[in-house]
């Protein structure tokens, strides 16, 4: 037994559940404990069984099979879990899901405050504490519709904790935000688990977001695989070589793979150089549209070479959507001029239109048809003859791994099948030109590298030039090229690698401190001018223009919480880049360093 458990007692206790919709079983015998004092992540993929599991966590919801022991309460009827729902608070998964949209951010946080019985002097005091915390202060007279992705979660969790719950339940809160509102979120979350002492059990399908935890469970089809520390999990893999400090996705790769399915390692190509004179397959020249007085996008100007995969990172809202419909022909401009495979989008035939692939964000296919019927039915749109039709069919079946599902309704299918069927019939015409936007959200880890995959023997074997959009940071790695979008601008444009050293040039080495307590030396460390520093999980990030420097004035500024610090410096990853980027604008310069 791990001592710590006979130190931290369990806030929840779940042995053998299950729960099932129809004929479908979203969970089966489910283990999980989660002690007092933790931030636990339950990580996995859209269908994993994660909401399901937190409803009846959170006394919302009933299940079929097993036993879920809550704050000491056993929920075996309507009557205990109204027991605990004063004591926990319970964010759902989607922006803004629990808030008000006609109601102002100070109206949400005090119906939410009166609905809970908060007095209006305790009201008053939190009210000012996390609304600052949340540096929502300012925009308290804002009409909750009129905020931001990262601002709607925000104010969820100051709406979820007014009536200072000893338990929060918080359901994918991450998932659309933009990396900074997401760093943003994971320190208050730190901070007010370490000040306030309340459990946290949340929710991510975010593989890269594991280090922000205390511990994890890894959760795929309804089952939990392994339970514990991030930086041990790999212990839990019997057969398998892997280091540790090993990608969590890895890990998780390596446990849902195994046996027929293996995981599938990425094949991305060696990084190469494209030739500055080489036709270029997308142009964008200064694309600018405007709805009504918002400028969705700014004088947008980026080109993509055939054989590259161009990344298109940004928050939602920074415009990106809105690039791809004015370079495919769908929106019109208001100014500026978008080419693709060497024609003017605004005035392009039919023929050029042909000749350009489209993933849209929502799955854009007929999921009441089967997966034959929906590849018959493009086959039609893109004006394939029988002979055509009928070889490229096959293709989309054999490169999508859809054998044995011809007649499946698309609806049926497993997220990271559904998403190659549609891969495959935006591909069924072979075009030159692919644009994707967002098109692994929701899949799982073995999905997303299979996905992946494809995509390197397009550009590899075709010189299909790919423009994508994707919120998960660990995708823009393979990209050969980045664009990082704010606020409808482009504001850098180069390789991943170029960006990293680019940013650690201005911003510094990332150095990674562990010691404890947590929140104290941050505070220590934010009082010795390291404004930067941000909790990650057991440890804190610091970027250093001076590393040698700093270590020794960490080591003895730390030094007076009685434990010298274990200080290791970490390579950035593109979180990094986009975060110090992104803040660096904010804070008025021009989000490469220089001031504006």
């Amino acid at each position: 037994m791990d001592p710590s458990a006979l130190v931290a007692p369990d806030v929840i206790r779940v042995e053998g559940f299950a729960k099932t919709y129809g004929a479908t079983r979203a969970a089966d015998s489910v283990h999980l404990r989660v002690r007092r004092g933790e931030l636990f992540g339950l990580i996995g993929s859209d269908g994993a069984g994660k909401s399901s599991l937190l409803k009846s966590i959170a006394g919302v919801q009933t299940f079929d099979a097993g036993t879920v022991n809550v704050l000491g309460v056993n929920l075996d009827s309507d009557a205990a879990c109204e027991r605990i729902k004063d004591r926990i608070g319970l964010m759902p998964q989607g922006l803004g899901q629990n808030l008000y949209g006609e109601l102002s951010v100070e109206e949400n946080v005090d119906f939410f405050a009166r609905l809970r019985l908060v007095d209006e002097r305790t009201l008053a005091e939190r009210k000012g504490t996390l609304l600052e915390m949340t540096r929502l202060t300012r925009f308290k007279d804002r009409p909750m519709k009129n905020l931001s992705g990262g601002m709607k979660q925000k104010l969820g969790l100051v709406c979820t904790l007014m009536h200072e719950p000893e338990l929060i339940i918080l359901d994918e809160p991450t998932t659309g935000v933009d990396p900074v509102s997401r760093r943003d979120f994971w320190t208050i979350l730190a901070r007010l688990v370490q000040e306030r002492g309340i459990t946290a059990l949340i929710s991510t399908a975010y593989m890269d977001e594991a280090s922000r935890f205390h511990r994890v469970a890894l959760m795929h089809e309804g089952r939990i695989l392994a339970t514990g520390e991030p930086e041990s999990l790999h212990a839990q893999l019997p057969g398998h070589a892997l280091e540790p400090g090993a990608p969590l996705e890895d890990i998780f790769v390596a446990l849902i793979g195994g046996g027929e399915r293996g995981a599938e390692p990425l094949q991305k190509p060696e990084e190469t150089t494209i030739p500055a004179k080489q036709v270029k397959a997308i142009e964008a020249l200064d694309l600018t549209c405007d709805f009504g007085s918002f400028r969705a996008v700014d004088h947008a100007t980026f080109s993509v070479a055939p054989g590259e995969i161009f990344g298109l990172l940004g928050a939602n809202g920074a415009g990106k959507t809105t690039a791809i419909k004015m370079l495919t022909g769908i929106l019109r401009p208001t100014s500026g001029t978008g080419y693709v495979a060497g024609a003017d989008m605004r005035s392009a035939s039919q023929g050029i239109k042909e000749r350009i692939g489209y993933m849209s964000q929502a799955f854009s296919l007929y999921t009441d048809l089967s997966v034959i019927e929906n590849i018959r039915l493009y086959a039609g749109i893109y004006g394939l003859d029988r002979k055509q039709a009928a070889s490229r069919t096959e293709w989309v079946m054999e490169m999508a791994g859809l054998a044995g599902n011809r007649d499946t309704p698309a609806a049926s299918l497993p997220m990271g099948l559904r998403q190659r069927l549609a891969l495959g019939c935006a591909l069924l015409h072979r075009p030159q030109v692919l644009f994707l936007d967002e098109p692994t959200s929701g899949v799982d880890p073995i999905g997303r590298r299979r996905f992946w995959n494809i995509l390197f023997d397009l550009v590899r074997q075709d010189g299909v030039a790919i423009l994508v959009t994707t919120h998960h940071m660990s995708e823009a790695e393979y990209c050969d090229r980045l664009a990082l979008m704010h606020g409808g601008r482009i504001i850098a444009d180069a390789s991943p690698a170029q960006l990293k050293r680019e940013t650690e040039a201005d911003a510094g080495v990332l150095l990674e401190v562990a010691i404890s307590p947590l929140q104290r030396a941050l505070l220590l460390l934010n009082e010795a001018g390291f404004t930067g520093a941000s909790l990650h999980g057991k440890y804190i990030h610091v970027l250093s223009r001076a590393p040698d420097l700093d270590r020794a004035r960490i080591i003895a500024l730390l030094g007076t919480l009685g434990a010298a610090p274990s200080i290791t410096p970490q390579p950035l990853s593109i979180e990094d880049v986009f975060v110090h980027r992104i803040t660096r604008l904010e804070q008025g310069g021009d989000g490469t360093g220089a001031r504006a």
